[in-house]
């Protein structure tokens, strides 16, 4: 039965009942994890001599939940374990005060944040702190906005290109290749924008245009293969994961750690998430911490175009066979 073969009555029902509560999904996804941000068990290093680490340490866990902290022997292992994505940041305890390593190219929210909770603790002892970053962001993107507003047109692009794919009638191989070519074509000029023209993410050009292709694929793959195997539902079904639930939960403006929980974790297991710390990894800390979110995005990519193929070959048995109308012998006059 065709929706609109349903009596007028019941139409209107379905769409006094279907907006309200797309509105509410979109407020509860978006709203609840915005208005929720604080650290939790959020990595920071400590680093300097035992005793000094100690008084640090219990100060820092003042705020139960906040901080997952991590000790260093030394400023320059701390500078390696933020170089590596262990930490997003470290206190180093010197004989002139507490000294601040950051990283705003991991998330300026974040360094930020460690900046503020730092000199607060050190305004209390009538110290004073000295902030460095070790890994900054962009000199022309000093807030990181072109990474953190990436993901709602790759989510788009992704979503629009599984529903094309699935429209136009392309399945099998064809649907395959032309999810792999657009995303292609969406990473180059992803690329060209975000790296070439705005200088926003200073990596390796190759590297941040695959990652963007990558992260493309991913959704678009997902949302076609749905489609493949469950029908137009699956579009509706793909495009609502990734717009309601990996955009708001991919912690982009933030961090994974600064978000609700779950919600961080379940962001990092989806396609604009796991995008977001890829392209971190790839544009400022070579590749560091890297294998998760390629892993994730190889995945999603994997599985959603081995669904289009799956469900196109399941079409094909199912499908009825034409029936040839028999040929009825002719009278002999």
């Amino acid at each position: 039965m065709s929706p609109t073969s349903l009596p007028q009555h019941r139409r209107i029902a379905a769409v006094l009942v279907l907006v309200p509560t797309l509105v509410a999904l979109a407020l509860w996804a978006f709203a609840w994890p915005a208005a929720r941000t604080a650290p939790r068990d959020l990595p920071l290093g400590v680093a300097g001599p035992p005793a000094a680490i100690a008084t640090l340490a219990q100060q820092l866990e003042e705020r139960k939940g906040a901080f997952d902290l991590h000790r260093y022997p030394d400023e320059a292992a701390a500078r390696d374990a933020i170089e590596d994505r262990e930490v997003y940041g470290a206190v180093v305890v010197t004989g002139q005060g507490p000294k601040l390593l950051t990283a705003s190219a991991a998330s300026p929210a974040v360094a930020q944040l460690l900046q503020q909770a730092v000199e607060h603790r050190a305004a209390t002892s009538g110290g004073k702190v000295v902030t460095e970053d070790v890994v900054p962001a962009a000199a022309s993107d000093p807030r990181g906005a072109v990474l953190n507003t990436s993901v709602l047109p790759l989510a788009l692009a992704g979503i629009g290109a599984g529903v094309a794919v699935t429209v136009l009638g392309l399945s099998g191989v064809a649907a395959v290749a032309a999810l792999a070519g657009s995303a292609t074509l969406v990473g180059v000029v992803a690329a060209a924008l975000a790296h070439s023209w705005l200088d926003a993410l200073p990596g390796d050009w190759w590297a941040v245009a695959g990652t963007f292709a990558l992260a493309t694929l991913a959704v678009s793959g997902a949302v076609a293969g749905l489609a493949a195997l469950l029908g137009r539902p699956g579009l509706g079904l793909g495009a609502l994961l990734m717009m309601l639930l990996g955009n708001p939960f991919s912690g982009a403006a933030s961090a994974p750690e600064m978000l609700p929980e779950p919600v961080g974790a379940i962001g990092q297991w989806l396609p604009p998430g796991a995008g977001v710390s890829l392209l971190r990894s790839v544009s400022f800390f070579d590749g560091a911490a890297a294998v998760g979110p390629a892993l994730t995005l190889t995945w999603w990519a994997a599985l959603g175009l081995g669904a289009v193929l799956v469900g196109h070959a399941v079409r094909g048995r199912t499908a009825p066979a034409r029936e040839t109308p028999e040929r009825e012998p002719a009278l002999a006059n």
